[in-house]
Formats: structure tokens, sequence, C-alpha cells
């Protein structure tokens, strides 16, 4: 029996390789099986890479569970084959890739695909940010648009974006339908794919792009704010410099050893601004050149996080969290008299919402992913605490870590003229509306197993307390509700002297599980603020204690 195991996984591994059109992988796959690896073979063809509302992310690598171009021609196909059978014969594909290992290439293959089933497909001039995808899309009237990125994950991951022509992320049932389409694709050699014939954009759809970041600012507002920028080896760093240059802010000065595109992220465990480590490069510079603030953009520049000094750390540099930058993002535009909805996910702060409340502004909770806050109608502002803010919806429906550090610009400068610092419009926040302290806890996996052991765990026994906080509501999100629909994740709402929630979820783009943590701390006055923060973050180290052993992590 074993054998006959053994045998069918070798035939497989062989069909695949037989029709892989990629040399490297190819070659790769091939070692593999002269080498009798078996356990090697039956991780990479134990099923396919799902298809989901993230579209595709994974190691590069060969066979079906990898991001490879046989994949991804796959995926391609599917999505052409859907687009067909919503009515858009004919319509236009936009394509963006970032500079990771593969993304050109699968960037063509998308091409060729799309252009083979009849379709048009325009690909961006060189790799560049997500959000000039996401504002192409809809600035070139596309019925879709495909970004090859795997954001701020490890080196050797990839991934496959998909927008649809309204440039929002997809989500349920459209990524139901595209999987099923893409499971129908029987053999690469059945996916035509012609050597020429889509268009390659110019630079025009950047400067497009750039064109519309002026409605993210104020005519005439301060622009005097020092920065410190890292692209973090990713793609943003050229569109920053031009978006800084373009409005009349002082020219960033670069984090010199990550300013230029690397798919290897030479100095960084991991790409991305909240990991530990990634941001020590940028906070040495910082004590170099004594900048205001501190910008950093993820690899493909969706994402923005923003430090600021602070005498008590270290380095002499604070990151401020995804929920303090979202909620000094909202009374920024609440004090330049926007009007509209302010949304967040269900895993940000609560604060956005008596921010909102006290502006009189709409408020809309989401699920988490920007897939569901930039179909809130009516958006004006959005934001979820992994550093993804949506300050132009009517230009970019998704995360833009570049308007966003220009909107953190204006708004540092502003303060810069009255003499004040981001951290005191924190301050007049937490005196107004209650300290809202918020952290989380997160725990990578090498065995997924492991998330769901945690999840059944919790299903099976809520913790009736956490931090000596009575649990006063345990919801399974699997449920669903009037106002969200069905996501794997539990809520808690715990009842005390500082109110408290806790969201447990599987992250669902990396092997983690993610605990997001609030306490709303109450504050007597200015003099009573260090005192509210210590209190609160021994209230989350508390909650965070108890959780980890209730899930068994």
């Amino acid at each position: 029996m074993q054998e006959q195991v053994q045998d069918d996984l070798i035939t497989r591994a062989r069909a695949w390789l037989a029709e892989d059109p990629d040399p490297e992988t190819a070659a790769e796959l091939a070692g593999i099986i002269e080498s009798g690896d078996t356990a090697e073979l039956a991780d990479r063809f134990a099923g396919t890479l799902q298809f989901g509302t993230a579209g595709l992310r994974g190691e590069i690598g060969a066979g079906p569970m990898r991001m490879n171009r046989g994949v991804v021609i796959r995926a391609a196909a599917g999505l052409a084959a859907y687009l067909k059978a919503q009515g858009h014969a004919g319509g236009l594909v936009v394509v963006g890739y970032d500079a990771r290992y593969k993304s050109a290439d699968f960037a063509r293959d998308t091409a060729a695909v799309m252009t083979g089933a009849g379709l048009r497909a325009a690909v961006l001039p060189r790799p560049l940010p997500t959000p000039v995808l996401a504002y192409a899309i809809r600035h070139l009237g596309a019925v879709a648009g495909v970004e090859v990125t795997a954001s701020h994950n490890p080196p050797r991951d990839n991934g496959y974006k998909v927008y649809l022509g309204d440039g929002s992320q997809i989500v349920s049932p459209a990524d139901v339908e595209i999987a099923a389409r893409i499971d129908r694709v029987e053999t690469l050699a059945s996916v035509p794919r012609p050597d020429s014939g889509w268009h390659e954009l110019g630079d025009d759809v950047l400067e497009a792009y750039l064109a519309r970041t002026d409605a993210v600012l104020t005519p005439g507002s301060p622009r005097g704010v020092r920065t410190v920028y890292t692209a973090m080896h990713g793609v943003g760093k050229d569109v920053v410099m031009a978006a800084f240059a373009r409005h009349g802010f002082p020219e960033p000065v670069l984090v010199a050893e990550q300013a230029e595109p690397d798919p290897a992220f030479p100095t960084v465990a991991f790409p991305n601004p909240e990991e530990p480590g990634a941001m020590d490069l940028s906070f040495a510079k910082a004590a170099e050149v004594r900048p205001d603030i501190v910008i950093a953009n993820d690899p493909d520049a969706d994402r923005c996080a923003v430090a600021v000094p602070d005498a008590s750390t270290p380095t002499g540099w604070r990151m401020l969290r995804g929920d303090e930058v979202g909620a000094l993002l909202a009374a920024h535009l609440v004090r330049k008299g926007v009007s509209g909805v302010f949304a967040e996910s269900i895993v940000s702060s609560s604060l956005l919402g008596r921010i909102a409340e006290a502006a009189g502004v709409g408020y809309q909770e989401t699920l988490t992913g920007f897939k569901w806050i930039a179909r809130v109608e009516g958006l004006r502002y959005g934001y979820e605490e992994a550093l993804g803010y949506c300050v132009d919806p009517e230009g970019v429906r998704d995360k833009d870590g570049i308007t966003a550090a220009l909107l953190v610009a204006e708004l540092a400068s502003e303060l810069k003229e009255q003499g004040r610092g981001l951290t005191d419009l924190l301050d007049d926040l937490a005196l107004a509306h209650g300290l809202h302290a918020t952290d989380q806890l997160s725990v990578r996996v090498s065995d997924l197993s492991v998330i769901a052991d945690a999840m059944a765990a919790l299903r099976a026994e809520p913790p009736v307390s956490l931090a000596g906080l009575r649990v006063v509501s345990a919801e399974d999100l699997t449920v669903g509700s009037a106002a969200l629909p069905p996501t794997d994740g539990l809520r808690y709402h715990l009842d005390g002297d500082h109110k408290a929630r806790v969201i447990v979820r599987p992250s669902g783009t990396e092997p983690k599980l993610k605990c997001y943590l609030e306490v709303v701390v109450p504050v007597a006055g200015a003099s009573d603020l260090a005192a509210a923060r210590t209190r609160g973050q021994g209230v989350l180290d508390a909650i965070k204690k108890d959780l980890s052993a209730a899930a068994g992590i």
C-alpha cells in the first residue's frame, strides 16, 4: 500500500514536471524526484494552493502547493474564465507587480493568459507600489486588476492579489467562483499564452496617480516636517520621494541600506515594520540626522508605519501602533471638516468610533481586511491596526501607504508649527475619549494544526475571566450576524473598571494565530495620563498571559 502511494506521488510529480514552463522550478522538482525524497514531494503535492479572498500567497517553489508559473497560469486562466462569464469578454485587465522573486514572470504570464483568452491586458511599466495598481484599475476603466506581491511576507514568498473593476479586492462569492474555474484547468497546454499582444503601460499612469494625491492635502497647509524614510527593500522609494517633492515637503532622508528593491531583504528577518528589529536602521539614521518623524513602508508600499521621538526608549524612538496612527489621521480629517463614513475592521481600536460619534460623522465596523473596508457605502476614511490606511477612497479603494504618509506629514507639519508633536495629539484624544490601550499576542507557527488546536480549545472551553475581568460575552464569529458575515474568529468582551475586548483569529496571509487586545482606561486629567498608560499596559499584559494559557499557546 505504501509503495502504491509513493508510486502515485511520483507519477503526479512527473506529470507536473512535464509541463513546468519554468526551467528553475523544473530543475528543482527533477532533483527532488531523483533524490527519492517522498516526504518533500508529499508536502508539495498534498493539494493545491488555495485561492481565496486574499488571492494566492505562498512560498516560491515547484509543485501545486507552492507559488510558481504553473500555479499562476492556472489562476490567471480561472480569473479570465470568470470575467468572461460575468460579461466582460474583451475587457481590460491591468497587471502590476513588485520586486520579489518571480514577480515579473508571474505578471507576464498573467498578461499572456488574459490576451490568449480574448481579454485586453496592460502591464505597469516596472515594479511599483500596490496602490498604483489599485488606482490604475478605475483610472483606466479596467474590469479587473492583478497585483503580484506577497506584501510583507518572508523573502521566499510571493502572492497574487485580485481586484475587480470597482477597484476593490475580491470577496465571496467571487473568490469561490474563480477558484472553481481554476480547478477546471486540466493542463497548461490547454491555456493559450501568446508571446505578445498586451500593452506595456508608460509613466503616464504613475503621473496620474501622483496627480490624484493632490486631493489628500489641504492647499496651503504647512509642509515643514523633516522625515527619515525607509522603503524596507521594497518599491516605495521613488513614488514617495516624488510625492513629497510634488507637495513641497522637505526631501526625506533615506535609510540607504533599505532604499532600493531587493527580494532577499538582506537587512531584516521579516520585511515588516512591525517585526522586531525591522526599524533598527531607521532609528540609527534618525539618531544621526534628528528628524521630526520616521516613516516606513512595507515592501509593496500599501502600509505605512510612523515613529516618533521618545527619550524613554533605548533608541530614542518609538513606533506608533497602527491604532494610534489610525486615530491621529481620523482626528486630522475631522479637523479638516470632512464628511462621510469612517470605517475600521473589528480588530482595530474602538477609539475611531468615539472620534466619529463626537464629530457627527458616520461609523462602521467590518471584517478584517480592506476588501471589506473599501466596500463601506459612503466611505471617507478607513483603517485597520496592521498599519493600513485608506485616506482617499475615491482615488484608491484599498490601503495606501503613500497617501497615508503624505497625510501624516501634513498633520506632523501642522503640529510642528504649534510647537507640538503627534504624541501631544494622542494625549488630547485620551483626555477626550479615555485611554484606548491596544496590544497584540501573535504566534507564528510552522505547523498549522497548532492554530486549529488553539481555536478548538477556546471554542470548547471559552475563558470565564481574563486578567481578573469577567468575560461578559463570548461570540463565535463563524456564526455571522446582521452586521458581519461569518468569519473564523472569536470575540470576548470583558467587564470591570477597565472595559476590555479580545479578538482571536488565524491570520489570512501568514501562518500566525493573532489575538487583538484593547483596554479602555478612564483618565482623570492630564496629570493622570502616565499612570493610566501604566494601568492599561498592566491589564493588557495580564490578558496576554491568561489568554495564552487558555489557548494552549
